[in-house]
């Protein structure tokens, strides 16, 4: 966003945490993107309310108006990496007809998920983000609608003469659906533009920006660039992809919390889940085949976790009146020494956008330090982000830290816990 200004209010304020209150925040180094060296994020399903959140979340770390609070990549040890500051990006996207950005963030604030003064403050930003909306496609697609996203994306790209473009995927959840079995991208994008093969709409967004070079995050349960043919695609293209469907709240909490059962040798009996929430994404879930598609997503962790498949179940329940803000309980049933029969409950309270965009600002500025390093294929060193992770059966969250640290600082690693890197020597 904001590409038209100089090279220092382009980049905007440093990205930055404080390692602790008391303590000065680390400050991110000058980063090495020169101005001729734009990037874009292009992000499907751009008028949702995480999309936007994005977008008003970019420009206001940006202007230095909001704390970087849940973003892994401006707090130690990754913010002295070169990654594209907040206000290098430049966003466009796609939409399904009849919404606006400015009136969904006009209904987050009134929701109180972010300050209303961020609204007015970021207008101009959201303004622009307007312009650069396309109308989307959904359903089963083919020749037009691959020939049409493939175009508008290579427009934005040459248009705003960016270096690298990264497609961040936050459409509606797809019901599961047949797809094609080939592993050779020639045969599966000859099969798109003959019109013999349709795909759901989140793989040819997938097949189109890979084939563009363009690297994707796939943010929800859909098929998106899972696609034996996609990763070849995307490894003769060069293109890096991530996915899928983004860890934002109960399953975070589970990945964390089901290793202490692991190591502890407490053996899970049951582990049920409960999630009721009010947004678009909540009723979208009430169709039964979405619904199914992402329980599969979030039930994927635990049999991987612990090493074998308790009883175990998630439930998801729409209802309006919870607008952006979800809630989680679960109920744990385990057994101890002598077959003592015991049980935990935890409740998640959280508001679905201000978990999730922090995540997509990582994720978009991660995936573009990848494009600039020639990664291609899928990542899976960025598990940590998601509920089924592409490229690794690495579910538990400690360890998926430790994947990113390692991949992105080598032997720089510090191999402790997030605590530790904030309490620095004192740990």
């Amino acid at each position: 966003m904001g590409h038209e200004r100089g090279a220092n209010r382009r980049l905007g304020a440093p990205c930055t945490r404080p390692r602790a209150r008391s303590a000065l925040p680390v400050m991110m180094p000058p980063v090495s993107l020169p101005e001729s060296e734009r990037v874009g994020a292009w992000i499907v399903g751009g008028a949702g309310n995480v999309a936007t959140t994005v977008a008003v979340g970019l420009a206001a770390l940006a202007r230095g108006l909001i704390e970087p609070v849940g973003l892994v990549t401006c707090a130690e040890p990754l913010a002295h990496l070169p990654l594209a500051p907040p206000g290098a990006f430049v966003l466009g996207g796609h939409e399904l007809p009849g919404r606006d950005p400015r009136e969904t963030a006009r209904g987050l604030a009134a929701e109180r998920v972010f300050r209303e003064d961020l609204v007015c403050a970021t207008a101009p930003e959201l303004a622009r983000y307007c312009e650069e909306l396309r109308p989307g496609i959904d359903g089963a697609c083919g020749a037009a609608e691959f020939a049409r996203v493939r175009a508008d994306l290579a427009s934005f790209r040459e248009r705003h003469r960016l270096a690298r473009v990264v497609v961040l995927h936050l459409a509606t959840t797809e019901a599961a659906v047949a797809l094609p079995t080939t592993s050779d991208p020639d045969e599966l994008l000859a099969a798109i533009t003959r019109d013999t093969a349709k795909l759901p709409a989140s793989a040819l967004y997938a097949a189109a920006a890979l084939d563009l070079g363009m690297g994707y995050v796939n943010f929800t349960p859909s098929v998106g660039a899972g696609l034996p043919a996609l990763e070849e695609l995307a490894r003769r293209r060069g293109a890096p992809h991530a996915g899928a469907d983004g860890k934002t709240g109960e399953t975070l909490v589970k990945t964390a919390l089901a290793p202490m059962f692991a190591i502890r040798e407490l053996r899970v009996t049951s582990w049920f889940g409960q999630n009721v929430l009010g947004n678009a994404d909540g009723a979208a879930l009430a169709d039964p085949a979405r619904r199914d598609a992402k329980r599969k997503s979030k039930g994927a962790a635990l049999g991987e976790i612990l090493g074998y498949e308790p009883d175990a179940d998630v439930g998801i329940s729409y209802l309006r009146a919870f607008g952006d803000w979800k809630v989680a309980w679960d109920h744990i049933a385990f057994e101890g020494f002598g077959g003592a029969r015991m049980a935990m409950q935890f409740t998640w309270q959280g508001c679905d956008s201000a978990l999730a965009a922090p995540l997509c600002i990582d994720l978009l500025r991660l995936v573009e330090l990848a494009q600039r390093r020639g990664e291609r294929g899928a990542l899976p060193w960025l598990a940590m982000f998601f509920k089924a992770p592409v490229g690794t059966r690495e579910h538990r969250l400690e360890a998926q830290h430790r994947m990113l640290l390692e991949h992105l600082l080598g032997d720089k690693a510090q191999h402790r816990m997030p605590l530790e890197h904030l309490l620095g020597d004192k740990a």
